[in-house]
């Protein structure tokens, strides 16, 4: 029997400047594609981050009164290595984010605010893989992320954040989606994957609450496995896929 036939994954568009990266947790965006935002910063553009939360409730032995602030600087140490030097907070509850109307106005300011002509985010939906359930938060930040990408345009959804100078911006050409079953698009990693990895490195407190292997080994072992598999489909080159939804 014939095997069937993998569609190649078409390079990402590079005539952008400006990208804003929304996600959930501190991590997510480590996780997911940092490798690219590092060859993007490396290239001039600008990136820069807003997580909805601070990921407080995310390390079982740490108090979320410690923990916020704990995963908020490995955040911020993180988002340095790769050129990114504006991270941001919506402060959303984590593990209990609720998609609607509230989450999508803070995310639709964010946009206004920034003006990216990308905006990047996490699986949305409620796999990862098929197989794996997807959590909560990510469902509705991603879906949220995609959802206020139109809000940011229209002046009669939201109006209070015209009335607090937030113009709208009619400018997002594309949300690109990290992490996401059905990838359209990708970059190349070569140069960004070890930077990923450092990166990746800087949330050590999470990475060693999660597991008991060493945490370099960890992220290297993970990301360079997400870059090869994802490299099968973009010549064979160490990749970060994306689904890209054009606007």
């Amino acid at each position: 029997m014939t095997e069937p036939t993998i569609s190649q994954l078409q390079p990402m568009p590079d005539d952008w400047q400006r990208a804003l990266a929304v996600v959930a947790h501190p991590d997510d965006l480590e996780y997911g594609c940092a490798a690219a935002i590092a060859a993007w910063t490396d290239a001039g553009r600008e990136v820069s981050y807003v997580l909805a939360t601070r990921g407080e409730a995310g390390i079982d032995t740490v108090d979320p009164a410690r923990c916020g602030p704990l995963r908020e600087r490995e955040q911020r140490a993180s988002a340095a290595v790769v050129g990114v030097s504006e991270v941001a907070f919506l402060d959303h509850a984590d593990g209990v984010i609720e998609y609607g109307p509230a989450l999508r106005r803070d995310i639709a300011a964010a946009i206004r605010r920034h003006r990216p002509e990308l905006v990047v985010t996490l699986n949305h939906r409620d796999t990862w893989g098929g197989s794996a359930w997807n959590t909560p938060d990510h469902v509705a930040v991603g879906r949220a992320t995609l959802d206020a990408a139109g809000d940011a345009g229209n002046r009669w959804i939201f109006p209070e954040l015209t009335e607090r100078g937030l113009e709208p911006w009619d400018g997002v050409r594309w949300v690109a989606v990290a992490g996401s079953d059905a990838p359209t698009h990708a970059v190349d990693a070569t140069a960004g994957l070890e930077r990923a990895v450092l990166s990746l490195l800087e949330h050590r407190t999470y990475i060693e609450a999660l597991t008991d292997e060493d945490p370099e080994t960890y992220a290297r072992t993970l990301l360079t496995g997400f870059a090869d598999e994802a490299g099968k489909r973009f010549g064979n080159r160490p990749a970060v896929a994306f689904e890209l939804f054009p606007r």
